[in-house]
């Protein structure tokens, strides 16, 4: 019998902010001297989204009060140390953990204390991950955008894979942050977009214009049926959140959740967690109810998993290691 921790080995969308488990949150307050009033189960409503949650705009608000806990070396270290041993204990072998350097400077970090930070801290586990900075949507920080990418040069391939943007994607179209993705180019920075998500096709359209390779949800691309045709012959890779999309209301159930049409489309999608705290998720969870739901098929999970080494920002050799692991064969 098919078994989801056998294919769930890789998570290329999972945001730091987003899947701070409820022990880390107690653990970081600590040592901040910070007194956690609430309960357990207070805490935890706090942190995750419920049934009620009614758009993309609502579900990041939960992402305030972990930010706030977020904001000096020591816990941000913590914090991405704890995630990686958690992700190890899950079963999994390699993932890519974003966030955005500008969100954790409020108590006089820099950007790059911030990515120091954070890549001591994944020194600290033995688990194979990289970072990915994201640029955030917003009217006012396009400083800050730039100095993102700037870092990210600056410590890639030492920890860092990538940039990404992401945000308030219906409130700030994608073709507004043109340049940062123009400059990210000019320094041989990889990056991802969020598109497609709450905003629809046209999203997509632009970040595909911007030359991305990934983009971080797109399950609104099916919209246009020109768009998915662009997809699958580009080959660009979607990075499917299944939960956190029913969360935000792009679609009711998980029977309705666009995998099977992707697939047969022929785009290339992975699947991965966006937030596992936040979405009370785990990419075994999620793995586990697209096989219960679609009865897909071991080739099929296989092809997911390709997919994930293939679009991963990671080096060759990190690819082959995974390969080596996994016991599937190199890709000519």
């Amino acid at each position: 019998m098919l078994q989801a921790k056998d294919y769930a080995l890789i998570d290329l969308h999972l945001h730091l902010d987003g899947s701070i488990s409820l022990n880390s949150v107690k653990e970081l307050a600590e040592l901040q001297g910070i007194k956690l009033s609430l309960i357990d189960e207070e805490l935890l409503e706090r942190l995750q989204v419920g049934e009620e949650c009614k758009d993309l705009n609502e579900y990041l608000d939960k992402f305030h009060f972990i930010n706030l806990l977020l904001q000096t070396k020591e816990a941000i270290s913590t914090a991405v140390y704890n995630l990686e041993e958690e992700l190890k204990e899950q079963g999994l072998i390699y993932a890519e953990i974003r966030f955005a350097p500008q969100l954790h400077t409020k108590e006089g970090l820099s950007q790059a204390d911030v990515v120091e930070a954070a890549i001591a801290g994944m020194g600290r586990s033995d688990f194979h991950a990289n970072l990915i900075l994201c640029c955030m949507r917003g009217e006012d920080n396009h400083k800050e955008n730039l100095e993102t990418v700037h870092v990210a040069k600056k410590y890639l391939g030492t920890g860092v894979c990538a940039i990404d943007l992401a945000g308030a994607e219906a409130l700030y179209p994608t073709e507004d942050f043109k340049d940062l993705f123009e400059l990210a180019t000019e320094l041989e920075v990889p990056y991802t977009i969020h598109a497609g998500e709450a905003a629809g096709p046209e999203s997509v359209y632009e970040a595909v214009a911007l030359g991305t390779k990934r983009i971080g949800h797109g399950v609104r691309s099916l919209e246009d049926s020109q768009l998915t045709r662009e997809l699958a012959e580009t080959g660009v890779t979607l990075e499917l959140c299944p939960t956190s999309n029913l969360n935000t209301n792009i679609f009711e159930s998980m029977e309705k959740y666009p995998i099977r049409k992707l697939m047969n489309e022929g785009i290339k999608i992975t699947i991965n967690t966006d937030n596992m705290t936040v979405s009370g998720v785990t990419l075994q969870s999620e793995l586990q109810k697209l096989m219960e739901t679609f009865s897909l098929s071991e080739e099929e999970l296989q092809m997911l998993v390709r997919n994930s080494v293939d679009a991963a920002f990671a080096d060759e050799s990190t690819k082959k290691w995974i390969y080596s692991v996994m016991g599937f064969i190199l890709p000519m």
